[in-house]
């Protein structure tokens, strides 16, 4: 049994104010495989305190400081993969192949990206020609409060962490309680990086707890939290008391339309990206939207996919999924599951249970539901598992109907060999993102919603202005 119970305050490993312990659970095993502790209000205001403290001499430092900090943290997160692929893996469920190379490859991939935005950054900007005396300040935030999610650990921490030590700002992480041993070595790679005392805090806890302490504290200037939009609306009202600033990146569901004049690889590739990271990605293109001329051909394709997509488990290397993350996770799959069968979706591959061969573990069949409206609740809800909903379109207006017919906005996808179409389609798409013939965004690229996706965005030079405050100045000494 792995022993984590300490927190990362102040540049040191600190016990917690009071006993509170909890279980990490295997989710391929289901056995208890670590303890940590769950913070109290004492543990949330020593780290924000802390935080605090540091943050004048640390947004008081230049560009070129804080560059070579992120240079040595993406030096020492990379000496570190291995320890951090078998932390995710075991934490989480990802196959430890698809840890190694596509969770830990998330986070060193956000963190040369910032090194990129950063060079190119000025935090000092004239106005414009026409007044010379005027210059645009971008000041750090002040200190910000992290809560990030089980799903894409260093994904989502390296995407608020790097942008926050980038700009000037301090904080405290707090993530998620269901996988927590990730970030513990995170802090582990901050503190051999030589991150400066105070700058960044670890404190483990659970949402009611550690997260509305952060998302209400009077000395927090800024909140980002990646999670459900249920949460995201908690934090929002509890964020309000302070009049902090609050950065969300919430659910989806993502409509990949399928055009007649596809690729001959839209429909698996559609399929492929729905169900990887076992449909655990707020952006998995979970409903597909195919054109009525080659609609039956596509449910066929897609669920030949589902059926040869095979599950392991996390601790085995392969080319398979893993279980999702948690008893709840897998209760709530199986109930939307029975839903969509009950409310006259087609399964045509897949259903309810666990694979053949599988007794123990949150394992999910990959499930494929064909002549799906878009008023099912399969269609509106997230359901965070491998789980494609399949529904037929007639025209171009229609299927842009369709997709924008949710209540959330991330990520649309479109497939067809029109360009014209396409860019057509695209500007037209209710999200924040839009992905066209399998080509994802390029580095740099900003990552976040509308609607009930989220506010903000996250990478790039956009996500470091997110951790910035404008401040315009007059009578500036242009020399």
């Amino acid at each position: 049994m792995i022993e984590k119970r300490q927190f990362y305050i102040n540049g040191q490993w600190v016990n917690p104010s009071a006993a509170n312990d909890l279980e990490v659970i295997d989710p391929s095993t289901e056995d208890a495989c670590a303890v940590i502790s769950l913070g109290a209000q004492a543990d949330t205001d020593a780290a924000v305190a802390a935080a605090k403290a540091a943050f004048p001499s640390w947004s008081a430092t230049d560009k070129a400081t804080r560059l070579a900090l992120i240079e040595k943290i993406l030096e020492v997160y990379e000496s570190r993969a291995d320890d951090m692929a078998a932390a995710i893996s075991l934490e989480m469920g990802a196959p430890i192949d698809f840890a190694r190379a596509n969770q830990v490859g998330a986070g060193s991939w956000h963190i040369q990206n910032f090194i990129t935005a950063l060079k190119g950054f000025e935090f000092e900007r004239p106005l414009g020609d026409h007044a010379p005396n005027d210059r645009i300040l971008l000041d750090p935030v002040g200190v910000v409060g992290m809560i990030t999610p089980w799903n894409w650990p260093m994904n989502q921490v390296t995407l608020k962490v790097i942008p926050a030590i980038a700009t000037g700002c301090t904080m405290v992480l707090k993530p998620s309680e269901v996988a927590p041993l990730s970030s513990i070595v995170f802090a582990e790679i901050m503190d051999e990086a030589g991150v400066p005392a105070g700058v960044f805090n670890l404190v483990n806890g659970d949402g009611v707890g550690v997260g509305t302490q952060l998302s209400g504290h009077p000395d927090v200037a800024m909140l980002s939290f990646t999670g459900s939009t249920r949460a995201g609306i908690a934090i929002s009202k509890n964020a309000a008391e302070t009049l902090k600033r609050v950065h969300l990146e919430l659910g989806g569901k993502g409509a990949n339309i399928v055009f007649a004049d596809a690729d001959e690889k839209a429909v698996k590739r559609g399929a492929l990206h729905c169900f990887n990271n076992t449909g655990q990605s707020c952006n998995a293109p979970t409903r597909m939207l195919v054109q009525r001329e080659v609609y039956d051909a596509a449910v066929e394709t897609a669920a030949q996919v589902a059926e040869s997509t095979s599950v392991g488990s996390s601790h085995d290397s392969g080319r398979h999924i893993g279980p999702v993350v948690s008893a709840a996770q897998y209760d709530k799959i199986q109930g939307l599951i029975e839903k969509g069968i009950a409310e006259g979706a087609r399964l045509v591959a897949g259903g309810l249970g666990r694979p053949e061969g599988f007794n123990r573990g949150y394992f999910v069949r990959p499930t494929v539901f064909a002549d799906v409206n878009n008023d099912m609740t399969i269609a509106r809800e997230e359901i965070f598992g491998p789980v494609l909903s399949i529904i037929p379109f007639d025209t171009e207006e229609q299927a842009i109907a369709i997709a924008n017919d949710t209540e959330y906005g991330l990520t649309n996808y479109v497939q067809s060999q029109d360009g014209a179409k396409r860019n057509r389609v695209a500007r037209q798409l209710h999200s924040g993102m839009v992905e066209m013939n399998g080509k994802g965004r390029a580095a740099g690229s900003p990552f976040g919603g509308v609607k009930h996706s989220g506010n903000g965005r996250e990478g790039g030079v956009w996500g470091l202005e997110d951790f910035l405050e404008v401040k315009a100045v007059s009578g500036w000494d242009a020399e």
